[in-house]
């Protein structure tokens, strides 16, 4: 099973996400929370291993408390919950470690699916959302037309489709391989060019120019 806190200041929206992801016969609510300061409590005390977490919040807002949960080690991965693609904070909790975002009007096996992915170590990240991370960082002073990422030819194989969204497990049907073997690769990847996580590894793709967001890869 796979274990999820659900974090949502409006009362009436918490419980229908934490009703919609009851009904899936893989997931189940560890627990609910309504700001950023309860959510790290319930996170170090149920373990969860995703965390649906809203961005403006009282107390302590989503992006604030993606990142302490970052900080302190917690193996939980973020999914986003918003209202647009290119919301500016949306870019900030991609910055802050989340690992995908889903639009809060998406329909409930969507919202699904994108548990799953990132609790299986999937990144979901939308072209418009890597579009704009990348347009900033070359907006920024000293920033570059293209980075370097230092990858193999199977560890480029890999990426693309890591860029794409799709788990290890998708990965290593797509090409192949063993599970194993795909995470090899990632973490070569991530080891190779300095890079924190999966989602660190999606955007350094999009920005060396190996995924072009919205085109063929």
């Amino acid at each position: 099973m796979i274990r999820v806190v659900v974090v949502e200041d409006e009362t009436l929206v918490r419980e229908g996400l934490v009703a919609i992801v009851s009904a899936a016969d893989d997931l189940e609510v560890g627990g609910s929370a309504a700001d950023g300061e309860e959510a790290l409590r319930c996170v170090a005390s149920t373990s969860p291993n995703v965390v649906l977490m809203d961005l403006r919040m009282p107390v302590l807002d989503g992006i604030d408390a993606t990142t302490r949960l970052v900080a302190r080690g917690d193996a939980a991965r973020v999914l986003v919950l918003t209202t647009v693609e290119t919301d500016e904070a949306v870019l900030d909790a991609f910055r802050a470690g989340a690992s995908g975002f889903v639009l809060k009007s998406s329909p409930r096996v969507e919202l699904w699916h994108a548990i799953r992915t990132v609790a299986d170590g999937g990144t979901l990240l939308a072209p418009t959302i890597a579009r704009r991370l990348v347009e900033q960082r070359l907006r920024a002073p000293g920033g570059q037309a293209r980075r370097q990422l230092h990858l193999t030819e199977r560890q480029v194989d890999v990426v693309r489709l890591v860029a794409q969204g799709l788990s290890n497990a998708e990965v290593a049907e797509r090409l192949h391989l063993a599970e194993t073997t795909v995470k090899g690769y990632v973490s070569e990847a991530l080891n190779r060019n300095g890079l924190r996580d999966r989602t660190q590894l999606v955007v350094a793709a999009y920005e060396s120019g190996l995924v072009v967001p919205g085109g063929e890869e």
